[in-house]
């Protein structure tokens, strides 16, 4: 798809799926003490001429959060490349980064959109052109709901989720305040025992017909998250997400039959975190249409958020790639693109290291960060440090331990860590430096800028 997107369903001129003048003018943004991850030594520089100055890992400091340009290339392509060989589309979930950068790198590899969470995040995707975007989840605040009303048009499409009568009364009470206005939701089935969405078909159904009887809203699709049902992938949690698919299957299937749907509207079937989206395309796929049976196009979107950056931990080990990977299938898996960097500021007992980087940022909520390299010096030579481990982790300090009769690890001396989950890894950056390849090529390629 590229670049551009076609207006929805018409043939129209493409139109850009973001602005890229507005990401390209994030390189004229003053570097200064807003940003930890720049030194106090290139304030006053734009990220642009920062970058183009040929500056390199040794010339920043600790702690800090890099990412790997190779690593997010070949992520990118190998995810784009798989989606496009099953026939189904992708709008990856840009909460995970918050990053235009990104989106627009995944835009450009064929991504129908980009998934939001919020009315906040939807005003930033609004702020740097986003054509077309998903919000999963129901809007309730009706300011935001208004805001949406007024804003949306062709330039700037937005779908949204509804999981209740009640939600459906809501946006349909403030939406009568502003004549003629309608936006477009699906209906989100969940589960028991997950997070949103509405627990059975046939609730979800009288939802659906709530949406069709009012003025201000408009069903274009159905939906959930498979993700909060199961978090590991045994045979137990495989049948959970697998069951639950098949019950997404099963409303629309329905919804078709009562014609609940919009009826020029192209249906969006969407499930698919970055654990089971090979399971989502294997149930869920076979929804897909043209149109040309007579019957409404419909497009099987998921919404993997991770699979850019990836990780050292959590997807490391329930991606479907990592997992058909362990189990001798061929598949490439995808590489982590994120690692911290920190420093030994203490040594107060044998075999314990205090590193200056702790939960200020990095994650800790899927798991410790993983120590990885010890060097003497951030961007010099690095050793694989065998046998240590992060016990704890504070504030702005965590706690190293390794084998004191092995390894000797002094005062200054780096650590670089792998780290679990970039979902709470980019919130806590402004601005992250990219690498042209972690571990060869120590180079400053870019600046991503976030924008939580």
């Amino acid at each position: 798809m590229g670049s551009t997107q076609a207006a929805a369903g018409n043939g129209a001129t493409p139109v850009p799926a973001i602005n890229s003048a507005m990401v390209d003018a994030l390189d004229e943004i003053e570097l200064d003490w807003k940003y930890k991850a720049v030194p106090a030594t290139s304030h006053g520089r734009s990220a642009g001429s920062f970058v183009a100055s040929g500056v390199s890992l040794g010339e920043l400091q600790t702690p800090l959060l890099t990412l790997g340009a190779a690593a997010m290339a070949a992520n990118v392509d190998l995810m784009a490349d798989w989606c496009a060989s099953r026939g189904v589309l992708l709008a990856p979930h840009g909460k995970t980064t918050m990053a235009p950068q990104m989106w627009r790198e995944q835009l450009e590899h064929g991504a129908w959109g980009i998934t939001l969470a919020n009315a906040s995040q939807l005003r930033v995707g609004h702020a740097f052109g986003l054509r077309r975007v998903m919000v999963a989840n129901s809007l309730t605040d009706p300011a935001a709901i208004t805001w949406l009303a007024a804003t949306q048009g062709p330039d700037f499409s937005v779908v949204s989720w509804v999981d209740s009568l009640q939600t459906v009364a809501l946006q349909e009470s403030v939406l009568s305040a502003s004549p003629g206005s309608v936006i477009d939701v699906i209906v989100e089935l969940g589960g028991n025992g997950g997070r949103t969405g509405i627990r059975t078909v046939a609730q979800a159904l009288e939802v659906a017909r709530a949406v069709d009887a009012a003025k201000h809203l408009r069903l274009v699709g159905v939906g959930g998250y498979e993700g909060s049902l199961a978090h590991t992938a045994d045979a137990g949690a495989l049948t959970a997400v697998r069951g639950y698919l098949s019950r997404i299957k099963d409303l629309h299937e329905q919804l078709l039959a009562e014609n609940l749907y919009a009826q020029d509207a192209e249906i969006i079937i969407t499930a698919g975190g970055s654990a089971y989206f090979d399971d989502v395309v294997d149930v869920l796929a076979g929804c897909s249409s043209d149109g040309s049976n007579g019957g409404p196009r419909t497009n099987v979107i998921i919404r993997s958020g991770a699979y850019m950056v990836h990780d050292d931990g959590f997807y490391r080990g329930i991606s479907p790639f990592s997992r058909g990977a362990q189990a001798g299938s061929g598949a490439a898996p995808f590489v982590s693109a994120m690692h911290a960097w920190a420093r030994v500021v203490s040594s107060p007992e044998p075999g314990l290291a205090i590193l200056d980087a702790g939960k200020r940022d990095m994650p800790v909520d899927e798991g410790l960060p993983e120590p990885q390299m010890l060097g003497t010096s951030l961007g010099g030579p690095m050793a694989v440090l065998a046998g240590a481990s992060i016990s704890a982790v504070n504030d702005q300090h965590c706690f190293l331990r390794y084998d004191p009769e092995t390894t000797t690890v002094n005062i200054g001396d780096v650590v670089r860590l792998g780290l679990s989950h970039p979902c709470t890894a980019f919130d806590k950056w402004t601005l992250i430096p990219v690498l042209a390849d972690t571990g060869s090529d120590n180079r400053v390629v870019d600046l991503i800028h976030t924008f939580f």
